[in-house]
């Protein structure tokens, strides 16, 4: 049986096009301008034909001899396009240029003659003056009469969803004209400060991170981001399945060929004794008064992860939060834990990159429960793939920007910034969006 086929916009390293595939999809085309994330995507995606370019640089036409699809059907259209100007943090205007990108996430939509889409975003988009904006979306959609959309749009908390972090996310779905509307997903967790993973409340940050070994036992990772360990600790039903050792750990995506006995994306921060003191005397579900950093609680769960801040503005590493048992700011892999991402899916190996492609993602799981309510509207049977994939080659994971843009064969788009043609400006105005600490909250 044919899967359903998925394209994912603004795709990032790609937790929505994880959480997809999980749910049955098979994500055939992936548009992304960062070419590090690119790297990142296609590392852990194989087979998904990644397009280095911005949205407003590419057609539906275009994606469609990429991925080789000729004139078989797009199920979904999903994504996120960053949206700093219409975010809860920060300055918010509706003109913001950036917010152009929306339109062409429509635009595409209809170019693709998508069966379904998925609109993600800042939950903002939904209070005050903003409320405008997300009603000129709907109407878009609904123009022509091709498009209905899911009234009224929806805040999911992917604390609600298996995940052990409260995260709040706009979602918008709807249908091409023929099909039946999807639902939203029902939630299927609480976080009440439980430790039991399999309860209703859902995994804490206990259950996420307690089998995984101290980073800072192995000196190797002050240099490396992966090391070899037989260090693994007691397992909750949460961290089995993220390391992929239950039945159903895979969902309905495919199988990946890969190394379990490495501890990966686990570069190590240097901290100052004075900062571990200050680590280890706050507690956990507070606030550190000084660096203003969050220390996790073994039994609650974690604060929104966010991205870092871009190039332009200094490339700092996102404000990881404190380790509940450790004086010390967790690692990307225990970022990738409290986010719901698998321990074979890897990331850039700094932290900066790491913590940003993380930060700047839905979480799998919240992805996943969208994507199978998008299978059932289909009424088509999910199948399983028999089939494993191989990953990417991890040199994918080592490039910096302007080694990764030379690898896509494309010009480096943060090098573009100071260029005045309107094009030249709205790719660095995606970069800037995609890369702000309020980009993807």
């Amino acid at each position: 049986m044919t899967r359903p086929t998925g394209i994912d916009l603004f795709a990032g390293a790609g937790g929505m096009s994880l959480g997809f595939e999980q749910a049955g999809f098979d994500v055939v085309a992936a548009v992304e301008i960062d070419p590090v994330h690119c790297a990142t995507h296609h590392y852990n995606f194989p087979n998904c034909t990644v397009i280095p370019s911005s949205v407003t640089e590419v057609t539906g036409d275009q994606i469609r001899t990429a991925a080789g699809l000729g004139d078989r059907k797009v199920d979904v259209v999903f994504g996120g396009a960053p949206c700093q100007g219409f975010s809860m943090i920060g300055q918010r205007a509706l003109d913001d240029p950036r917010n152009s990108l929306v339109r062409d996430f429509v635009r595409i939509v209809h170019e693709l003659q998508a069966s379904f889409f998925v609109f993600e975003n800042v939950k903002g988009l939904t209070v005050g003056r903003h409320r405008k904006f997300l009603e000129e979306v709907i109407e878009a959609f609904e123009n022509g009469g091709e498009y209905r959309v899911v009234l009224k749009e929806k805040v999911l908390n992917a604390a609600d969803y298996g995940v052990p972090q409260n995260r709040h996310r706009l979602f918008l779905i709807g249908a091409r004209k023929g099909y039946s509307l999807p639902n939203y997903p029902a939630p299927r967790t609480h976080a009440t400060g439980t430790s039991n993973c399999g309860s209703p409340e859902g995994p804490t940050c206990a259950d996420a991170l307690d089998d995984l070994p101290d980073a800072e036992s192995f000196d190797s990772l002050w240099k490396s981001d992966e090391v070899e360990t037989k260090s693994w600790g007691p397992l909750s039903a949460y961290a089995a399945e993220l390391r992929c050792l239950t039945n159903d750990a895979w969902h309905n995506g495919y199988p990946r060929e890969w190394d379990s006995s490495k501890l990966t994306s686990s570069l190590l921060t240097s901290h100052t004794q004075i900062s571990r003191r200050r680590f280890s005397e706050t507690q956990g579900g507070s606030v550190e008064p000084i660096s203003r950093f969050f220390k996790l609680a073994a039994d609650g769960v974690s604060n929104t992860l966010r991205a870092g801040t871009d190039a332009a503005r200094g490339a700092f590493t996102s404000p990881r939060p404190i380790h509940y048992k450790y004086p010390r700011c967790v690692t990307v892999r225990e970022m990738a834990r409290l986010h719901g991402y698998p321990d074979w899916f890897r990331f850039h190996e700094t932290k900066w990159h790491g913590a940003r492609q993380i930060g700047n993602s839905v979480p799998p799981p919240l992805a996943r429960a969208v994507a199978s309510e998008i299978i059932k509207a289909l009424g088509q049977e999910t199948t399983r793939p028999i089939e494993s994939l191989k990953l990417g080659d991890v040199s994918l994971l080592r490039m910096d920007l302007s080694q990764a843009s030379k690898y896509w064969k494309i010009t480096n788009p943060i090098g573009r910034r100071d260029r005045k043609s309107g094009a030249r400006k709205r790719k660095q105005s995606e970069i800037e969006a995609l890369n702000a600490p309020n980009a993807r909250l």
